[in-house]
């Protein structure tokens, strides 16, 4: 009889102390859900100044219409996503294909040495990194969210409220390659 008035304690204890947590869990997803719009803030931000930084850029490589018809793609496809996995997919196609550019620009210097492209570079490399950033902290709140989520005696008011798991943001397989760079010029029409 007194084993079980002990375990009920614990149990009526425990289940007080989870109930602390719903709070807890409450902030936190609001927390990862305004990270979540800091992210799509910067991506968009992207969206909006790449392009049309991207057309004036064009007229020096008209050879690599690919480089840039798959930006302009990755950038339909980014204003077109619905849900983060969606958005993830779409920036990690947009970011592969910024990538391919810069690859672009070792092959033609002269579109290297235009001022054009050094301002496109510049404003890729800080949007990037601004890009960088949001999706670290993205990460950094869903982390803390989601470890929360499981730990005891929280993950008794998870099991009772199911409050919703949050993905992180990874880079894609092909990222962890790098770039293949290559200072051969390309031949000249004759």
């Amino acid at each position: 009889m007194r084993q079980a008035a002990v375990a009920a304690a614990i149990l009526v204890s425990a289940m007080a102390a989870s109930g602390c947590s719903y709070n807890t869990f409450v902030s936190q997803e609001e927390a990862v859900k305004a990270q979540w719009a800091q992210v799509e803030n910067q991506l968009k931000r992207r969206n909006d100044l790449i392009p049309n930084l991207v057309e004036t850029t064009k007229g020096f490589a008209q050879q690599e219409r690919d480089v840039f018809q798959a930006i302009a793609d990755s950038r339909s496809k980014l204003a077109g996503a619905k849900t983060p996995a969606e958005t993830m997919q779409a920036a990690n196609e947009q970011s592969s294909a910024l990538s391919r550019l810069l690859v672009v620009v070792e092959n033609y210097p002269d579109l290297r040495s235009s001022e054009i492209f050094a301002r496109l570079s510049d404003e890729l490399a800080g949007t990037e990194n601004r890009i960088a950033t949001e999706r670290m902290r993205y990460n950094e709140r869903v982390q803390a969210y989601n470890t929360s989520r499981r730990q005891f005696p929280a993950n008794l008011t998870n099991m009772v409220f199911r409050f919703q798991d949050y993905p992180l943001f990874e880079a894609p397989p092909e990222a962890k390659e790098a770039p293949k760079v290559d200072f051969s010029r390309p031949p000249t029409p004759k």
